[in-house]
């Protein structure tokens, strides 16, 4: 029986210890954190979105440039697969309308004990406040703990220590430099799944900071997104702006800005909403006649009025004019949030650095999973797919390399 130290108790780290327990192998997990899974437990609170239901291929693309790196473990364990392990721990999911797939509790908490559990029953140890520090002048992992620091020497090892988003929380991808000290090619961290700044006036910040744009459609570089975003007093953020975030992020640090396109009523042809706004308001007001005759929010309506030029010299007078700017208006987003607010990273990992059973060639022996490698994707399951899917493949990697 060899043993096997995974560091990281997220999703992959966890997936990768019940891999290798599987296979018989002693497996002890380290948490530096107090207790196990905290992003995982806080990405829950809101739903926890496990994975989707859409055809694999266009699910795959969503992986962008890392999508032929990630296709074997994904292969291997497809959403089906994972939602299958989800009902095994006694935690059935249903598919909601934009086909996302969910654990009927909706909760992570419950999945996540009935997960601990099931670890403990095939005999994997999770130690908490266990600080890996790197390896001595041996090769021995250095480790931290309330006791002071010890060295060990398990047979192989699983990295699974996330990316940089989300500190607080525990990845703080401080393991870069060490694992750049020992020749490993790391890309720097980039904020991924991230809000974006914008220029709003204290007067609409003041009055929708915190309110949804529903049911647009946000359109970027060739690309559409339908879904909603939510005003922050700082800019956007939101479920569809993540969906675009990977190029609004490369146009702002290519140009200092990237335009955002907003249609404010995706489902109204040009000339029904041109038709729409033509008829006689009356004595009512613009803004009145912007929410009986287009059916606009107050955010979105005062959403006009911050993009582009704003609302036409005489709205009234130029239905078509406004009609335009319901359904392309221009959003200037100025700057990217940083890594502390980013739901997830890119960067990370080269993909170069790893053997097809992740294991790092400047190491053998060490195998790496989930966040920590070079990759991102949207949220909507995605994220999760991904760190389980690459947990599961470190695990069998570790496994077939021990024999």
């Amino acid at each position: 029986m060899a043993r096997v130290t995974v560091i990281g108790a997220g999703p992959a780290g966890l997936m990768a210890a019940e891999t290798l327990a599987q296979r018989g192998h002693a497996v002890t997990v380290l948490e530096r954190m107090p207790s196990v899974a905290r992003k995982f437990l806080m990405a829950g609170r809101g739903g926890l979105n496990l994975t989707h239901s859409e055809p694999i291929g266009p699910f795959m693309g969503r992986y962008g440039d890392a999508r032929t790196r990630l296709q074997p473990g994904i292969d291997a364990f497809p959403p089906a697969a994972l939602t299958a392990w989800a009902e095994a721990l006694g935690q059935p999911v249903f598919t909601g309308s934009s086909g996302r797939i969910f654990p009927r509790a909706m909760k992570a908490s419950p999945l996540l004990r009935a997960w601990l559990a099931r670890l403990a029953e095939q005999g994997v140890e999770i130690r908490t406040r266990q600080d890996w520090r790197g390896w001595d002048d041996q090769g021995r992992l250095i480790i931290a703990g309330p006791d002071g620091e010890r060295a060990e020497a398990p047979d192989a090892v699983v990295l699974a220590l996330g990316g940089a988003s989300w500190p607080r929380l525990g990845s703080t991808g401080d393991w870069a430099g060490r694992l750049s000290a020992r020749g490993v090619p790391v890309t720097p961290f980039r904020p991924a799944n991230s809000g974006f700044l914008a220029d709003w006036s204290p007067t609409f910040v003041e009055r929708f900071a915190g309110q949804p744009l529903k049911g647009a459609a946000f359109t970027f570089d060739g690309r559409t997104v339908r879904g909603e975003a939510m005003i922050a007093a700082y800019g956007l953020e939101g479920g569809a702006v993540y969906a675009l975030s990977a190029p609004l992020r490369d146009a702002v640090e290519r140009d200092a800005r990237a335009v955002l396109t907003i249609d404010l009523k995706p489902d109204l042809s040009l000339a029904a909403l041109t038709d729409r706004l033509a008829r006689p308001r009356g004595s009512r007001s613009l803004s009145n006649h912007l929410r009986k005759a287009a059916g606009l929010s107050p955010a979105a309506i005062g959403l006009l009025r911050e993009t582009g030029d704003g609302l036409p010299p005489n709205p009234a007078d130029d239905p078509a004019a406004l009609a335009s700017l319901i359904k392309a208006a221009p959003l200037i987003l100025t700057s990217v949030q940083g890594l502390d607010r980013a739901i997830s990273t890119a960067g990370g990992i080269a993909w170069d650095a790893v053997d097809e059973r992740l294991m790092l060639t400047a190491l053998p022996g060490v195998f790496v999973a989930g966040e920590m490698l070079d990759w991102e994707a949207p949220t909507g399951g995605y994220l999760l797919q991904g760190c389980f899917a690459t947990g599961r493949a470190a695990g069998l990697g570790a496994a077939d390399w021990l024999g």
